[in-house]
Formats: C-alpha cells, structure tokens, sequence
C-alpha cells in the first residue's frame, strides 16, 4: 500500500517525466525540503513494489505499473480540485491544497460520487447560460 509520501514522490516522479525531465532523489528532497536518505529509502520502497527503476545517482526510471498509479493520484486530485473549485466556488490556491491532502485518503466510492455531482452540477450550470 502507497502511503501519502510515497504517492507524492510518484506523484512528482512522474510529472518531471513528462516534462522530459531525469529526476533524481536529491530534486525530489529538495522539492519537498527533507533530507535525500528518507528521500532515498522511500524510493527504495517505490522500487520494491515495481513502481520505478531507481538506479541512485543515475536517476529515476518510472515502470508501466508506477505510471497507471501516478495517474490515478493525479486523477483523484484533479476531481477534488474541480470539485472545490468549480462547484464549491472555494479559492484555487485554497481548494489545490485541500486537494493535495484528501487525495490520498478519499475512498474510491466518496469520489465517484463527487464526480457525479459535479459533472451534474456544472452540466446544470451550463444549461442555465444557454437559456
């Protein structure tokens, strides 16, 4: 099971990927402002569940399995953030942040229906302007 440090890091790794970016364990501690042997030891643990390729100083390599987990974190997030964002009407900055920290412990089912919700409430949104 990924904990919330762990789906963070993934969740970073990630991103630099697809901005064509080699990260390494000294980026991501510095982007999270710890020290790079907890950094080091949670990317052992993210290779340990076949999540990326972690060479040490040659850099971070994510796996098939680790870019369908990343992508799920970013999902989830980017539902919530929609959600308190655009339905809610809460401030960006406030609602990314609030995002940031429910995504990891949301359960699958509260999302869904979250999902629902907004999409009903902005689609009814949508229609009001047509009108």
């Amino acid at each position: 099971m990924l904990t919330k440090g762990l789906e963070d890091y993934l969740e970073l790794i990630y991103q630099a990927i697809l901005k064509n970016k080699n990260i390494k364990a000294v980026d991501i501690a510095n982007e999270f402002k710890i020290s790079r042997s907890s950094v080091s030891e949670a990317l052992i643990r993210l290779a340990d569940l076949d999540l990326i390729i972690y060479e040490g100083r040659k850099g971070i390599k994510i796996t098939q399995q680790g870019v369908v987990e990343a992508k799920k974190i970013i999902n989830r997030h980017n539902i919530l953030l929609k959600f308190f964002s655009e339905v809610l009407n809460i401030d960006y900055q406030i609602a990314n942040k609030n995002a940031c920290k429910i995504e990891h412990v949301i359960d699958d089912e509260v999302l869904n229906k979250i999902q629902l919700f907004s999409e009903f409430c902005l689609k009814k949104a949508i229609n009001k302007e047509l009108i």
